[in-house]
């Protein structure tokens, strides 16, 4: 069977049906009525704030009131509808997912180009994401209109991605020998580089790893590792920020350009809007997330938990510079090739200084 037909079999039917009923024109859809335009929407992980707090809400009432009743739509997570998360840009393409979520470092796996925006360790804070991204969004924009038929409408983050451990640790250097769950390419050749031993997890499926001695380590979220328990079992996790979980959401273009104008007009300011709730959401569940795990009274969004907060020294950061420039951008760009050489010297290297030899 051909990838595309397979495809096409697995994912749920609801989610097969045209991306909406035939385009009406300005006047034709009275608010709420029978011809009002259907959109059905795969979003992010089920569980987490970003889902249930932004994304469900954005399409379910939102997006009915800034277009007066033209629009409804159904939402639900990828992970809830029977798709992999590294299937999700194939099926934009295909159009089988007509309006969808992509988390870049699942994606990744098979179009490593995608992780320009956030390398492990490239993103020491919220302000320093900010600028890669700024710098990126242009280049990811063509990238995906012109490989994959996906228009570009709005890229998110999740909070930061730090480190949890069932045993005490000072720092990166203190990894060596653990293993250590991952859920990236990237992740997984920064704890190589570590020393580490990566195991690539579901995020549901890590509490359990621990539990039973598969991993002792994990990089998650802040507030989703407080959200799934891993302050039940582990002890110790890092402010530093190994990655951030960007994502992106977007359209098949033929999907999206059989909209009236105006609804594209009226859901593209919407879904800026949207993304930039997420993104002050991200930076504040960061601290809310670390404030809960170590069951502080400013904890707001979990369940408090006694976990020991490993504070960054200088000498991580130093470690993450080599990490950087010695170990992940190198073995990223040989996974990519020349492609990403000339898109990170362009977009990137000039604002951050470091430069992508040639292979």
């Amino acid at each position: 069977m051909g990838l595309a037909l397979a495809l096409l079999v697995v994912v749920a039917p609801a989610l097969a049906q045209p991306a909406t009923s035939p385009a009406p024109s300005a006047s034709a859809a009275p608010a709420g009525g029978p011809d009002a335009i259907r959109l059905r929407i795969v979003g992010g992980l089920a569980t987490l704030s970003q889902y249930v707090d932004f994304e469900a809400p954005f399409w379910t009432d939102k997006v009915p009131q800034i277009t007066g009743g033209r629009v409804r739509a159904e939402i639900s997570s990828f992970d809830r509808a029977g798709i992999r998360g590294q299937e999700m840009l194939q099926l934009m393409r295909l159009g089988v997912v007509p309006f969808g979520y992509v988390l870049l470092g699942l994606a990744a796996a098979e179009e490593p180009i995608l992780n320009v925006l956030d390398l492990p360790v490239m993103n020491a804070d919220m302000a320093a994401l900010r600028r890669t991204v700024e710098l990126g969004r242009p280049g990811l924009a063509n990238l995906l209109r012109e490989r994959y038929n996906v228009e570009l409408l709005a890229i998110f983050t999740y909070p930061a991605q730090v480190m949890f451990c069932r045993r005490p640790f000072s720092g990166l250097s203190d990894l060596s020998g653990r293993r250590i769950r991952t859920s990236s390419v990237g992740q997984s050749e920064l704890v190589s580089a570590l020393g580490g031993v990566p195991v690539l997890i579901p995020l549901a499926e890590t509490v359990q790893a621990i539990r039973n001695g598969v991993v002792e380590c994990a990089i998650t979220g802040t507030l989703s590792g407080s959200a799934i328990g891993l302050h039940d079992v582990t002890s110790h996790v890092s402010r530093l920020a190994i990655s951030w979980g960007v994502s992106f959401f977007g359209a098949n273009t033929a999907a999206w350009s059989a909209l009236p104008a105006d609804v594209r007009t009226k859901l593209s300011a919407g879904l800026r809007d949207l993304e930039r709730d997420i993104w002050t959401a991200a930076e504040q569940q960061t601290e809310d997330g670390l404030a809960c795990l170590a069951g502080r009274p400013s904890c707001k969004g979990g369940r408090p938990g006694r976990m020991s907060i490993v504070e960054e020294r200088w000498q991580d950061e130093s470690r993450r510079s080599q990490l950087l420039s010695e170990t992940i951008l190198p073995s990223w760009l040989q996974r990519c090739g020349a492609e990403c050489n000339e898109v990170w010297n362009r977009d990137i290297a000039p604002t951050l200084g470091l430069w992508a030899r040639p292979n």
